[in-house]
């Protein structure tokens, strides 16, 4: 499907721009810093909606005519906490033990702005994750280095492969953009 409007996605993540140009999407990437703080009171199903409009407003002054800014952040929740990305190797090492042998869920904000429009939405999926030895957490991250990704994890990679045993939702997602709900977004944009 062909979009007349200019797409510019604003994230540095490799993983959203491959998921977007393997959905057939033209797009330019401009990636900034913004800050990725919430307030502790915040429902963390809230989290990472209001990220990505904070993400996406902060591009706004990229809009010069039809263009529309496509922001997303991932958090990964488990029993009510909110796994954004790891500070260091002890913070990755915590959240692959607390996910290890347990469920999880996945929540991808995604927020689509333009001159005259605005829609957050958020993609949710469930992961369940085999128990993992002290042994595989050290291996993973250290051949990984998981510290760009939310729960210390990639979905896409070792960890993915050999340890996920069940998922509710997209895989996309997971990976960072529920490409389903970018596209209906993009969709209701063109009309």
């Amino acid at each position: 499907m062909h979009f007349d409007r200019p797409i510019i996605l604003a994230s540095k993540s490799p993983r959203r721009s491959q998921l977007l140009r393997e959905s057939g999407f033209n797009f330019t990437v401009v990636g900034f810093d913004t800050d990725e703080s919430f307030p502790e009171d915040m429902p963390a199903e809230e989290v990472a909606p209001m990220l990505a409009q904070r993400k996406a407003r902060a591009g706004a002054h990229l809009i010069e005519d039809q263009e529309i800014i496509l922001a997303a952040d991932s958090v990964v929740i488990l029993e009510g906490e909110v796994f954004n990305k790891p500070n260091d190797y002890d913070d990755a090492f915590r959240m692959l033990s607390r996910l290890s042998g347990n469920c999880h869920t996945v929540v991808t904000g995604v927020c689509l702005l333009s001159k005259t429009q605005e829609k957050v939405m958020a993609g949710v999926t469930k992961v369940w994750f085999a128990p993992l030895s002290e042994a595989e957490i050290h291996y993973y991250i250290e051949t990984y280095k998981p510290y760009d990704k939310a729960g210390a994890y990639g979905a896409q990679e070792w960890i993915g492969h050999c340890k996920i045993i069940r998922i509710e939702g997209t895989y996309p997602n997971v990976m960072g953009l529920p490409v389903d709900l970018v596209y209906e977004g993009l969709t209701a944009f063109e009309q």
